[in-house]
Order: C-alpha cells, then structure tokens, then sequence
C-alpha cells in the first residue's frame, strides 16, 4: 500500500507495537490501524487491528509491507510470519490513572449517601 508509515509506540526484547498511519504527511494522515509483533524462536506472530475493512489485495500489501518493513528489519531469525487480523474501533484508552481517578470518584459519591 502506498502512502503508509509505521509509527512505534512500544518496544520490548521480543515484542513491538506501532499505529499504521496512511497520509501524505503527518498534517494529513489517519491511523489505519496497530500492528503488535511478538518475536518467538521459530515464528513471528503479529496482531493487526484495522480501523476500517481493507480489500482482499490491499490487506496481503499492507502485510506484506509490515514483514518488509518491520519483521525482516528486525533482523530476527524466522520460520513464519503469522498474523491474526482484526477489524474494529477505538473505544477509549483506560491506564492505572484512570482507575484511580474513577475509585476516588466512586469514593465520594458513597460519601454523599450517607447524609
């Protein structure tokens, strides 16, 4: 697929993940998707969420393009590239901040019962 970058957002000794972005540049471009690529002894497993359905021929591209451009760079060796695609959407991004903030919040509505 044309006019697709790779932007990493973590990175382990044997795992990456990276959003798929498809624009020009980076004033206009949308994330297509995540790529999250765990590195085993004899394979390479990856997940791929999309954020829309892509074509039959614009789906074998784009992981072609992920293998070309991301596992094989990765200079790891491998017997397989094994990917497991999704199609959904963005709901939210929840981390140890959030929870707190929502037992704190929880906390005082208990508090306003009690009057």
């Amino acid at each position: 697929m044309e006019d697709i970058r790779f932007e990493r957002h973590f990175r382990t000794p044997y795992s990456e993940g990276y959003y798929i972005m498809q624009g020009n540049s980076l004033q206009n471009s949308t994330r297509l998707g995540t790529i999250d690529i765990h590195f085993t002894t004899t394979a390479v497993h990856g997940t791929l969420i999309l954020e829309r359905e892509l074509e039959e021929a614009e789906l074998t591209k784009l992981i072609e393009q992920i293998d070309e451009d991301l596992v094989l760079s990765a200079d790891m060796p491998r017997d397989d590239f094994l990917v497991s695609v999704y199609v959904g959407r963005d709901v939210g991004f929840y981390s140890d901040e959030y929870f707190a903030g929502e037992s704190g919040r929880e906390a005082d509505l208990s508090d306003e019962d009690e009057v």
